[in-house]
């Protein structure tokens, strides 16, 4: 993105910002400071698909009521280390941070606990949450699917059934942690989104347009057009992502008991699994750590083929993203900003200045 189409903006100011605005919608002010969190930790890591962009959809499923202020998740089942939860179409980030607490809780316990979490709203960028386990010395897996939307087909098929169905896993090491978030398609519904609107292509054919022709097209995605995006490993390997698009639907959807088979409902929604495991309660701490360390610096040490960079983990470029933007400003982009601007002056909040 061109440094004459964005802004910068202190980390802390953006997040203030953020809450605020939730605030005034119609969020609790803790509720709202966890969801704003999210989101700006999302663009510090680099995520700018999934960061403070995605506020103005936030703002508007709460004006239109398809994401709800006000309760609690709906306890369906708890078995000690497995718990079940309705989230009555929460905001997503506030449930995840919830259900990673709960989660912990209980894998201190039994050295697992997993929250399979239906109905909840959009949960924004999952690599967000993965430091705050792996700092505590735990790993953290969380899955998420969204039922109302089907955009990414099945191998060797021309019509959507899944959403980008992303993964994601976050562990410590010695060192930095390890951060892994990975749709299981070859990119994301909001990619494309900002691409068309920006009148640009995707760099190589990741999607299928309405008659099954590969495309960079972006706009085949968007009525009148009905194209596909292709699962992770594209037409050659694609049977790769299809698997794992099933696996994160059974684990998301099959697990909470609600989904793709129940009926859409308005605005966002997603089919969540958080699981916490605690090294301790396995083979120790310290043990998992030597071993993690290990197979880190065995990937850094690997020569790096001609023409690439040095080897570096999941999770490295974002950490250093961060600590950038932290320094020196978060960079949005001015359009986003624009519209926050008029969201701003209708709920009388104050706009933060650029850097």
């Amino acid at each position: 993105m061109a440094a004459s189409s964005t802004r910068r903006y202190t980390p802390g100011a953006l997040t203030e910002f953020a809450a605020a605005l939730l605030h005034a919608a119609g969020l609790a002010a803790d509720r709202a400071e966890d969801v704003a969190a999210i989101l700006v930790d999302g663009d510090l890591l680099g995520h700018t698909t999934h960061g403070i962009s995605l506020l103005r959809t936030y703002l508007t499923d709460i004006e239109s009521g398809a994401m709800q202020t006000a309760g609690a998740p709906h306890v369906i089942a708890d078995h000690g280390a497995a718990v079940t939860w309705d989230g009555n179409k929460l905001p997503g980030p506030w449930l995840v941070l919830r259900a990673m607490d709960l989660a912990t809780d209980r894998a201190r316990r039994y050295g697992t606990g997993t929250v399979a979490i239906r109905r909840s709203h959009h949960i924004a960028c999952l690599a967000a949450y993965l430091e705050r386990a792996a700092d505590r010395g735990l790993m953290m897996l969380l899955f998420s699917s969204a039922p109302n939307a089907a955009t990414v087909a099945p191998y060797g098929g021309s019509r959507g059934v899944f959403s980008p169905n992303p993964v994601a896993a976050g562990f410590p090491t010695e060192g930095s942690p390890v951060l892994v978030d990975v749709s299981t398609s070859l990119t994301s519904n909001n990619l494309a989104m900002r691409l068309r609107e920006e009148g640009k292509m995707f760099p190589h054919a990741w999607l299928l347009d309405e008659n099954g022709e590969p495309s960079n097209d972006p706009s085949v995605l968007f009525p009148p057009r009905a194209g596909t995006i292709l699962p992770l490993g594209g037409i050659d390997s694609g049977h790769k992502g299809y698997g794992l698009s099933l696996i994160v639907e059974a684990l998301t959807s099959g697990l909470s008991g609600y989904g793709r088979a129940d009926p859409k409902e308005k605005g966002m929604s997603a089919s969540v699994l958080v699981q916490i495991l605690d090294p301790e309660l396995f083979g120790g701490l310290d043990a998992f750590r030597r071993q993690t360390q290990w197979i880190a610096e065995a990937c850094r040490a690997s020569p790096a083929r001609p023409g690439a960079g040095a080897v570096r983990l999941p999770g490295e470029a974002g950490l250093a993203r961060r600590e950038k933007h932290l320094r020196d400003g978060v960079e949005i982009a001015s359009a986003v900003m624009a519209s926050l601007e008029a969201r701003a002056d209708k709920l009388g909040v104050t706009v933060p200045p650029a850097i």
